[in-house]
């Protein structure tokens, strides 16, 4: 290639296919995560291994009970999902409508949508709901939302 078909090459617009790529693997390996989850149940002590925060306070970490949440789901099962991690179920959610989110966009032609907002205040946000989820559930109020 000479030196102006190269420039035109690295300039050139992503496909379609280039675009959605990334929305995609994403999609696929949620689906996969899911189908492993639904196969192989998490209710047995130590069988995805053990948190090492449970292990080593007592006390459930935010994502603990999260596959069990994930397997109940699988199986049709949302208030045994809830009870497992809430949060959880919120996550799968909120990822599912982002990854749709990005897909969309990235199909309409942004090849610079991104999965997550921009910025800080998201992350933000979310790390203090789940700061607040993960005390309460330690609380005598919130035991309940922990079935471990």
């Amino acid at each position: 290639m000479t030196t102006p078909d190269l420039a035109a090459a690295r300039t050139r617009e992503p496909s379609r296919a280039d675009r959605v790529r990334g929305p995609l693997l994403g999609a696929v390996g949620g689906v996969a995560a899911m189908g492993l989850l639904r196969i192989y149940d998490p209710h047995g002590s130590g069988s995805y291994g053990y948190c090492p925060f449970l292990t080593v306070t007592g006390a459930p970490c935010p994502l603990c009970g999260g596959l069990r949440a994930m397997n109940d789901l699988t199986h049709g099962n949302f208030s045994a999902a809830l009870l497992s991690n809430a949060a959880a179920v919120f996550i799968l959610v909120a990822g599912a409508v982002l990854i749709a989110r990005w897909f969309v966009r990235r199909w309409k032609g942004d090849a610079a949508a991104a999965l997550l907002p921009a910025g800080r205040m998201p992350l933000l946000i979310f790390g203090v709901v789940m700061l607040v989820f993960t005390v309460y559930r330690w609380t005598p109020w919130g035991s309940w939302l922990y079935q471990g």
